[in-house]
């Protein structure tokens, strides 16, 4: 199991290289995190909503993403109340009181999801979340050593030593941890290292004269690898390019509830696009592209965007040639109204939206979860029957009018849906699909249409954005096996069996 010093870590990515070092030594491998607060999510073949960590660590196991890899997902809506999901499904809205009240109801979920896992794969790697030394919520405990005592499992503790400290860091959490806790750390891993090693060794065997555990490697920092974060916008993503003849320049509206932003990993890993979050209107130079992301606080992002001005800084944009582009909550706020007459995610009630497209959304007590299958209609916007893959994750129900022109053709034999509208000139466009990006077919024809309308040329070479997040979990796994101890943690294996 992977626990660490605390948030942002690195627990998420480690996991991740652990399972393909795993996979690629030909063991069948799955993830596991027994509770999850993230506003990225991922949606399932069966239609369950777990959350995109798990999703990528599965991934990176070669298998398909399963609910039971993240039984308890919480997505934040406001600073003391998440919409719980169980299984997949959501139960209820909850504050932190609330929830921890239910307690033995998530845990009883934990134990059966991973019952689940452990019956179909040789191993589980685990992740944990935080720190296991909040010693306030040590009783309410389901993700760090509650999951760790019922698993059985020996516990990898990782520390950042990016953010400074990190000796005091793990020594310290190390302390708060109660005797059988201690017992069950089987080593430490320091993380986002860069500089020179044979000057972090001294400290490295003061630490372990102090901690009668053993620091098993050093883990280089790796601003390249771009990998699906659960919270916090990884900072590769702010990274600059060069820009080149055939660049895209986009702008992405960093929203205080910004949701499912892994949806832009790909526009951020293309050569030929510079893409940034923006949250002011200072920030916005007539781009290519703007994007309204997802948010699960529509009606409040809505007034974030009112508030800021930046509704403003969009019409002159727009006006300007700048296409618009908004995904889930954001294709709901380019609408004429938004309504939450049941306070699904504020109390808010009811919105006027920016008005780009002729449409109106109101937000509903029960959950759309599906993956979709679909094509790109005859439009005139792009080539008819272009593959188009996805998947919803919304409580709005959008109606819109002739005005608007029906962007895709829904391929699944599920209940059809409206996936997504332009206007009729093809300058604002709108969708409930998330990850419509990361197939290449699909993201250069829209690319390609934004380079014809600002008179760019297509670039010579087209992106392949699966072959480079293979490479991309190879190059995890090489993490692995070129600095931990990989025989310590193979041992551990064979002591915990």
């Amino acid at each position: 199991m992977i626990q660490g010093t605390g948030s942002g870590v690195g627990k998420s990515i480690l996991t991740a290289a652990l399972c393909r070092w795993f996979r690629n030594r030909g063991w069948n491998v799955a993830p596991f995190k027994a509770q999850n607060m993230s506003l990225n999510s991922h949606v399932t073949v069966d239609g369950d909503e777990m959350g995109r960590a798990q999703a990528y660590q599965a991934q990176a196991c070669g298998i398909e993403p399963h609910v039971c890899m993240n039984p308890v997902l919480l997505k934040p809506t406001g600073d003391n109340l998440s919409q719980v999901v169980l299984m997949g499904k959501p139960l209820r809205n909850a504050n932190a009181q609330d929830y921890f009240a239910n307690r033995d109801e998530h845990m009883q979920a934990v134990r059966q999801a991973f019952d689940y896992l452990q019956e179909r794969h040789d191993l589980i790697i685990i992740e944990g979340a935080g720190s296991p030394a909040e010693i306030n919520l040590r009783e309410r405990d389901i993700v760090n050593m509650a999951t760790a005592r019922m698993a059985n499992a020996p516990v990898l503790l990782v520390g950042d030593i990016d953010r400074g400290g990190v000796f005091a860091w793990m020594k310290g959490t190390y302390d708060l941890l109660t005797p059988e806790e201690q017992a069950r750390i089987a080593g430490f891993i320091i993380n986002k290292f860069r500089g020179d090693l044979d000057l972090l060794k001294p400290g490295i065997e003061m630490f372990e004269a102090l901690v009668p555990k053993p620091v098993l490697g050093v883990v280089p920092f790796q601003r390249e690898l771009f990998v699906d974060e659960e919270d916090a916008i990884p900072d590769a993503a702010q990274a600059a390019k060069t820009p080149g003849p055939s660049t895209v320049r986009v702008d992405i509206l960093r929203l205080p509830r910004i949701s499912n932003f892994t949806d832009f990993t790909p526009l951020f890993e293309d050569p030929n696009v510079i893409a940034r979050y923006v949250w002011h209107p200072s920030q916005i130079q007539n781009p290519d592209l703007i994007i309204i992301p997802g948010s699960k606080n529509t009606l409040g992002d809505r007034a974030f965007i009112r508030e800021q001005g930046l509704d403003r800084a969009l019409t002159a944009c727009h006006s300007a040639g700048t296409v618009l582009l908004g995904i889930c909550a954001g294709f709901q706020i380019l609408g004429t109204k938004l309504r939450d007459p049941w306070k699904v995610e504020s109390d808010l009630g009811e919105t006027d939206g920016l008005g780009f497209l002729n449409l109106q959304t109101t937000l509903n007590r029960e959950k759309q979860t599906r993956q979709v299958t679909a094509s790109t209609a005859g439009t005139g916007f792009f080539e008819e029957g272009l593959p188009v893959a996805g998947y919803e994750i919304h409580m709005g129900e959008t109606e819109w009018d002739d005005s608007c022109t029906a962007l895709f053709q829904d391929n699944s034999a599920q209940p059809a849906s409206r996936l997504g509208v332009s206007n009729r000139e093809g300058t604002v466009f709108g969708t409930y699909l998330h990850g419509i990006f990361d197939g290449d077919v699909f993201r250069e024809a829209f690319l390609n249409r934004l380079r014809r309308m600002r008179g760019l040329p297509a670039p010579q070479e087209g992106f392949n954005f699966s072959g480079l997040r293979e490479k991309q979990f190879d190059t995890l796994a090489s993490l692995i096996e070129e600095h931990l101890d990989t025989r310590y943690i193979l041992n551990l294996l064979e002591k915990s069996r």
